[in-house]
């Protein structure tokens, strides 16, 4: 088990405040950090998160020898598989981020993404092709923290982080007195060197980088990631229910995964050029991207995008609630 690292945060003003539960699943450690909570009510939330979690990962993991991925992954060709929510949506942000980055983000590393038939009404699965294989482990922590994040605010719980192994991470409204969670962004060669101080509130934070050795390959070519040692990226939540489905259909929207996205995302930033990355960003509002090259002097080079923004604080509207 890894913690996986990059992202950090740093005390809160109010300490005592604060209740963290931790728990092991998907060969990292997920955290909840909740604030102003009663601890009775707050360890029974922090539970029931847990339990989603492992739930998650058995649905998830290509490593489950039944879970909707396994069974995707044995499909010949002609063949369907029925699956399930969490199996669809993470398929559809994965197809979406596929060809939003050109390929660079690719959760079948190159065996055919692009082949697989999504039907999202039948919850159905596809396989045009042989030899497809789905690897969900890019965007399931990010995937796993969105829904965690959820569950807290459904049981009230809104003054929240939560975390995958400080690599995924959400931060929901910050402790009373604070404008945002107070993160770090890190070197990966000296966890103790900090690039970036961030004040974060309704946003989402991913990490991604080599210290593990070459676990990143360039899906278009297969070589392993060259000229960066680390990326992150950072995008606000939308509110819940801004799905994109018609008023008339009674189906819910899709859920729109934030942490998912930012998993995908710091993946891509690994390989794809700076002029990409900036473009990307400036056509998307809120996105913000830091990239370590690996070639930088210790304690500085990281590049920044869009340039000359300090650090992302997506605040909401003052409430009753928030004085």
């Amino acid at each position: 088990m890894d913690l996986d690292g990059g992202i950090g945060l740093a005390g809160s003003r109010a300490p005592g405040t604060l209740r963290r539960f931790s728990h092991e699943a998907m060969n990292t450690v997920f955290e909840v950090h909740v604030a102003n909570a009663d601890p009775k009510y707050g360890a029974e939330a922090a539970q029931a998160a847990f339990a989603l979690v492992d739930r998650l990962e058995g649905e998830l993991s290509r490593f489950r020898p039944n879970s909707d991925i396994t069974r995707i992954n044995h499909l010949e060709p002609g063949a369907s598989a029925r699956v399930g929510e969490a199996a669809l949506e993470c398929l559809v942000v994965a197809r979406h981020m596929y060809q939003l980055t050109g390929g660079a983000f690719d959760v079948s590393v190159g065996t055919g993404l692009p082949t697989l038939e999504i039907d999202a009404d039948a919850f159905e699965i596809r396989a045009t092709t042989g030899g497809v294989r789905i690897d969900l482990g890019g965007i399931g922590k990010g995937y796993a923290v969105d829904l965690v994040a959820e569950l807290l605010e459904d049981w009230g719980l809104e003054r929240a982080f939560v975390h995958g192994g400080y690599s995924s991470a959400i931060a929901l409204e910050p402790p009373e007195g604070s404008d945002g969670w107070a993160l770090t962004l890190s070197d990966p060669r000296e966890p103790s060197r900090v690039f970036r101080r961030l004040s974060m509130r309704q946003a989402a934070l991913s990490a991604s980088g080599v210290k593990k050795g070459d676990h990143i390959r360039d899906p278009r070519t297969g070589e392993p990631v060259r000229g960066r040692l680390a990326a992150w990226a950072a995008l606000p939540r939308p509110t819940r229910g801004d799905g994109a489905s018609d008023p008339g259909d009674a189906r819910p929207a899709p859920r729109l995964a934030p942490g998912a996205v930012a998993d995908a995302l710091t993946t891509a930033f690994m390989l794809l050029d700076t002029g990409d990355i900036a473009a990307l960003c400036d056509r998307s509002p809120g996105l913000e991207a830091w990239i370590l090259p690996e070639d930088a002097a210790p304690g500085g080079g990281l590049l920044q995008f869009p340039a000359g923004r300090a650090a992302i604080l997506a605040p909401a509207p003052t409430t009753a609630g928030d004085e």
